[in-house]
């Protein structure tokens, strides 16, 4: 045990949401309880809200390239207070309780051979220090025994944020963003990225990985954009 977790053991600390003492987790469980947490029924392979379930009408229209996706909470409050304050204000801090909070999520999912984190260009993380997906997957893997493939994949565009894009502007400004380095073949890849929003960064990362021979894809997120309403 190392002396960080020595002191959270002995003496607690403070919910990163209320400020109440939490003892050694980062949540309370009153706050903890009222998270917004994904457990509607929901469209299995993109995970947006369908009546019983289904699959959605956009996945079938157009399929994705990866197999399903599992998200922990909704993206609403606090999450959105909370995940760019770790992207963009670097409070690594945040980091322990949205990959517990995903673990907990996906805890019950069939068991990948790797878990690959969404890349950054190496602009983007010279800039910002960290990959925050990177961060993420890093807890999540040591939380769920899974082994971990964070230089499998790169990103070789540096390309323009997604957020302000349209559906088909955000579609063409991902197409041949990313490459696969990592022997995959044949594996189930879980991919771990903080938000989905419209799926199209994750849909072309898993094109790149099934190219590379990629049985299977999943998609694990900590937290799902959902449409007005839901």
């Amino acid at each position: 045990m190392n002396i960080r977790s020595f002191f959270n053991r002995t003496f607690g600390q403070h919910c990163l949401l209320c400020g109440t003492h939490s003892d050694a987790q980062s949540v309370c469980r009153a706050c903890h309880a009222e998270l917004p947490w994904h457990r509607q029924p929901q469209c299995p392979q993109c995970a947006l809200p369908t009546p019983a379930g289904e699959v959605c009408g956009a996945c079938l229209r157009h399929p994705p390239a990866f197999d399903r996706t599992q998200a922990a909470l909704a993206y609403a409050f606090p999450l959105d207070r909370l995940i760019p304050r770790l992207k963009y204000h670097g409070q690594l801090s945040i980091v322990p309780a949205l990959a517990s909070h995903l673990s907990e999520a996906v805890a019950a999912q069939s068991r990948p051979d790797w878990l690959i984190p969404m890349p950054l260009h190496p602009t983007r993380i010279r800039e910002r220090g960290f990959n925050h997906a990177t961060e993420i997957a890093r807890v999540v893997a040591r939380q769920l025994d899974l082994p971990l493939g964070a230089t499998h994949c790169q990103r070789i565009r540096d390309t323009p944020p997604q957020m302000g894009l349209k559906h088909d502007a955000r579609r063409r400004n991902v197409r041949g963003a990313f490459a696969c380095e990592g022997d995959v073949a044949g594996s189930h890849i879980a991919l771990i990225d903080d938000v989905m929003t419209t799926g199209t960064s994750l849909d072309e990362l898993a094109a790149t990985l099934k190219r590379a021979g990629a049985r299977e894809v999943s998609c694990w997120v900590v937290a799902r954009t959902l449409p007005p309403g839901d």
